[in-house]
């Protein structure tokens, strides 16, 4: 049997996505009706790390107060990171080089020092690794999915995706009217990674007349004939959405650039897309980048629902003397899965889904098909 808990930390890792503060208020309130007191660290693990940055003060006390009015909020109350992995934290050595070195140890001593009893890591695939390193390593610990790229495995949504995909939406119904307006090639590169959900969804919704993501390697050819059939319906202008990490066929990768302790960053492929379509074309074609404002800004209901949701069930979870799972959209209920098998693998876009089927059938390109002739 579980030993009963008295104190939870909560953090937030990662990137930051819209519902993080819903999931923190309906943490801090369900642990608190269960008598237990509730702390977040700051900025990932940060706070428990380098406390000296934050004048002691890493690791706040969340109250009823302190979490009053901010489900509606973006971002995260208590901060978040994507530098500060304990297991591989940088550090820099006396010749000014840097290297990655395994803090877990210190890590749990200075939870056993905060009087921790479980921590509830809200984070996508680097923090929920992190969570689950720290789980065998002793540490009770319950995972919250959170992405705007829905790549996790396991769970059926995550939270902050929605709101994304509305976002990117409204931005490419804004875009038809300018591209038609100066009959240009208007190419919409969004956030994502190595998974195309965003891109597939909001294109489909916002009408985009090709779709480039990961999961399909192009060619640009199908793309630029079907540009050209376009025109010669009257249609003068294009929407392209780019998913970040869309890659040619037999190409690489966009990346922007990687610091230690850090991720690849994607992005660029969006500019690189427009140039070459307007080589090929001849016609004028501009590049938006959405980037960061897909993750800021208020969530929307569902997200700040889902939010809600997944933070009571993994206090429920805990109540219930469970550790080392993840919490999991199963509609029409949340359900815990290991948290072993949420990291296992990506949750990448399925090419005989629904979604990709009706993108086809309206005649979206997504560059691995010549487009009807008809």
């Amino acid at each position: 049997m579980a030993p009963p808990i008295r104190r939870i930390a909560l953090s937030t890792g990662g990137g930051d996505a819209p519902g993080l503060n819903a999931v923190i208020r309906a943490a801090t309130l369900a642990a608190r009706n269960r008598g237990w007191d509730v702390v977040g660290i700051r900025d990932g693990f940060n706070g428990l790390l380098a406390p000296e940055e934050y004048d002691g003060n890493g690791v706040i006390t969340l109250t009823r107060d302190a979490v009053r009015g901010i489900g509606h909020l973006g971002g995260t109350i208590i901060g978040t990171t994507n530098r500060g992995n304990p297991t591989a934290y940088p550090v820099q050595q006396p010749d000014g080089s840097w290297v990655e070195v395994d803090r877990t140890p210190e890590v749990l001593a200075r939870f056993a020092e905060h009087g921790i009893d479980a921590l509830v890591t809200i984070g996508g695939d680097g923090s929920l690794t992190i969570g689950n390193h720290l789980h065998q390593a002793g540490l009770r610990v319950i995972g919250v999915p959170k992405t705007i790229d829905n790549d996790l495995e396991q769970t059926t949504q995550t939270f902050g995706f929605a709101t994304a995909v509305e976002f990117a939406t409204e931005c490419i119904d804004r875009l038809h009217s300018t591209a038609a307006s100066h009959g240009r090639v208007l190419v919409v590169e969004v956030m994502g990674r190595y998974a195309g959900w965003i891109a597939l969804a909001a294109g489909l919704a916002g009408g985009a007349h090709a779709i480039l993501i990961p999961e399909v390697p192009y060619r640009l050819e199908p793309v630029v004939a079907t540009i050209r059939q376009r025109a010669e319906r009257g249609a003068k202008s294009s929407i392209v959405v780019v998913a970040e990490g869309a890659k040619p066929v037999d190409g690489e990768l966009t990346i922007v650039g990687k610091s230690i302790g850090q991720a690849e960053r994607l992005g660029g492929v969006g500019e690189k897309v427009a140039h070459q379509l307007s080589e090929l074309t001849g016609r004028e074609a501009r590049t938006v980048v959405l980037g960061h404002l897909l993750r800021g800004g208020q969530p929307n209901a569902f997200d700040r629902q889902l939010g809600l949701r997944f933070g009571a069930a993994a206090i429920r979870a805990l109540d219930e003397g469970l550790d080392g799972v993840m919490v999991a959209l199963d509609p029409p209920t949340v359900n815990y899965v290991p948290l072993a098998a949420a990291v296992a693998r990506m949750k990448t876009v399925p090419l005989d889904c629904d979604t990709m089927l009706t993108a086809r059938d309206l005649g979206i390109n997504f560059g691995d098909q010549m487009p009807h002739d008809v």
